[in-house]
């Protein structure tokens, strides 16, 4: 099961090109929008939410987003968070408004334990797979789902259909879809010159003799 972490909003009232004075002012603009609440364009503290990443997983924490002057707190998750593409400074959040009794769709990150058996006599652990699709009521998401490679032997892979899913989570990614394999070192081959292959330069002059006789 999740864990439950508070964050303060306020609301935007202004959009757009007002995302310049936020930042000087130490804010993120964000919205949260849902199926059953209507969209707002937020606000968040900048320091605030950087240390709440710290600890919240994008897609699978319950946040309680306390919007300042209306009341409840909001039960939601972090959908996205954009970044500037040269600093990577925080650009822009979006919060989505789950219902506590539906089921949804998100991912969760794999979190990979273990050593691998085939790494010690020189095997590769290949991951193919970051993320999982998974369904569940929000209650029940998990930060993260452990994927154990210990068992791996050299040729051994572990796909889909060989995890055990959460407690109250539904797997949507097909059974077959490869998590992580075992493969074995890699051996670079040696170019070795065919032997009696050897062209023969010939001496300078020798050509013109040739052709004068």
């Amino acid at each position: 099961m999740t864990h439950v972490i508070k964050l303060n909003a306020k609301v935007r009232e202004v959009t757009g090109k007002s995302s310049h004075k936020l930042a000087a002012e130490g804010l993120v603009p964000a919205v949260v929008y849902g199926p059953k609440v209507e969209a707002q364009s937020l606000s968040v503290d900048r320091r605030e939410f950087e240390h709440l990443l710290r600890e919240a997983s994008v897609g699978s924490t319950l946040v309680d987003l306390n919007i300042e002057g209306q009341g409840k707190a909001l039960d939601v998750i972090i959908k996205e968070v954009r970044h500037e593409e040269i600093k990577g400074a925080i650009q822009h959040i979006d919060f989505w408004a789950v219902d506590m009794g539906q089921t949804l769709q998100t991912t969760v990150a794999i979190d990979f334990i273990g050593s691998a058996e085939g790494e010690k006599v020189g095997g590769v652990v290949m991951h193919s797979l970051r993320e999982l699709k998974i369904e569940a009521r929000p209650k029940d998401l998990p930060e993260h789902v452990e994927v154990d490679v210990s068992a791996l032997n050299i040729g051994d892979s572990f796909t889909v259909a060989d995890l055990v899913a959460p407690v109250g989570v539904t797997l949507l990614d097909e059974p077959e879809t490869l998590i992580a394999s075992c493969m074995p070192p890699s051996v670079e081959e040696e170019v070795v010159a065919a032997e009696g292959e050897i062209t023969e330069v010939p001496e300078v002059g020798k050509e013109t003799e040739a052709a004068e006789e």
